[in-house]
């Protein structure tokens, strides 16, 4: 009997081995990822993804399935994926608002953005613009400040909601230029826009994509990008870092992250077939269609980005006290 035992000791072990041996040598990805979207089904960070989920499918052998998981502010999306298994098959993409800017904006946050990620690649934008209605006199950022000085407490501005990227990116102006310019929270871009063109703010905030038909028409008039750069979708729109405020630079920016722990040769492998479908011709022209920018990054430099930026927002929303809806 003793030896039956040993025998069937020595037996399930060796199978154990054998099954663990076998997972660890099955080629990644063995089977369909899943790519959690932060926002709901329509918006950029949406039609971004599925620009890339099926080409990005052909370059790894495996379907990747969008599943949009849209609620506070990105938030919620988030916190799903950093409780996910660190094995490669769900990853998430994600804003900077909900990155850099919640840890700050929400008390009791689900998730730990440098603790709970493997950051990836950056993925894309969708540059900012400060426009204003055409009767506003000020045509630059320079000339807005100004006029901002000297009427305080008359110039207004519209974005999204309280505590979205657009709200903090009017506070960091407000801010980086000593003036003040009362924020009015509308539900979204699209009315954001119609209160600038109707009179009721001043200025808006709004990504590019919300305002081309209005800039085309005279309707708005441009104050100024607000990334770092100007866009490639509107070449010759300046910066407000060119045009009056030195320095500023805020910009919406999307990411790719998978579970903290997901093996390095996994995060090396997608960084490299997401950046490779980044970079294709048809993929650029898609982007550009719907009023975006792709991004790269190594993994490094998107986890520093993360670092630096949280700094920064945490201050503004310390500074203004902005708060969500």
């Amino acid at each position: 009997m003793k030896l039956i035992r040993l025998w069937l000791t020595t037996l399930c072990f060796a199978c154990a081995s054998s099954h663990a041996n076998a997972q660890a040598t099955t080629p990644w990805p063995a089977k369909p990822i899943r790519l959690v979207v932060t926002f709901p089904a329509g918006g950029s960070s949406d039609a971004a993804a599925r620009i890339v989920a099926p080409r990005l499918a052909e370059h790894l052998g495996q379907p990747v399935v969008i599943d949009n998981r849209p609620g506070a502010g990105g938030g919620l999306g988030l916190g799903l994926v950093a409780k996910a298994p660190a094995d490669g098959y769900t990853i998430v993409l994600a804003s900077a608002g909900g990155l850099t800017a919640n840890p700050a904006l929400y008390p009791n946050l689900a998730y730990n953005p440098g603790r709970d990620f493997a950051p990836i690649t950056l993925f894309g934008t969708s540059p900012f613009v400060l426009v204003a209605n055409p009767a506003l006199p000020a045509n630059n950022a320079k000339e807005l400040v100004a006029l901002a000085r000297a009427q305080v407490g008359k110039l207004s501005y519209a974005s999204g909601g309280s505590g979205t990227a657009m709200h903090l990116s009017g506070e960091l102006l407000k801010s980086m230029t000593g003036s003040y310019i009362l924020h009015i929270p509308y539900r979204g871009s699209a009315p954001a826009v119609m209160a600038v063109m109707s009179g009721e703010t001043s200025l808006a905030i709004a990504d590019i994509a919300s305002i081309q038909p209005q800039l085309k028409s005279g309707r708005l008039k441009v104050i100024g990008i607000m990334g770092k750069e100007r866009s490639t979708l509107a070449p010759d729109m300046p910066t407000l870092a060119e045009s009056g405020v030195p320095g500023y630079e805020a910009s919406g920016w999307f990411a790719i992250l998978a579970p903290a722990g997901t093996p390095k040769a996994i995060i090396a492998r997608l960084n490299t077939e997401i950046t490779a479908v980044l970079r294709l011709p048809e993929i650029r022209e898609r982007f550009a269609a719907a009023a975006l920018e792709p991004l790269t990054s190594t993994p490094e430099q998107l986890g520093e980005l993360m670092k630096t930026e949280t700094v920064k927002w945490a201050a503004v929303i310390r500074q203004s006290g902005a708060k969500v809806d």
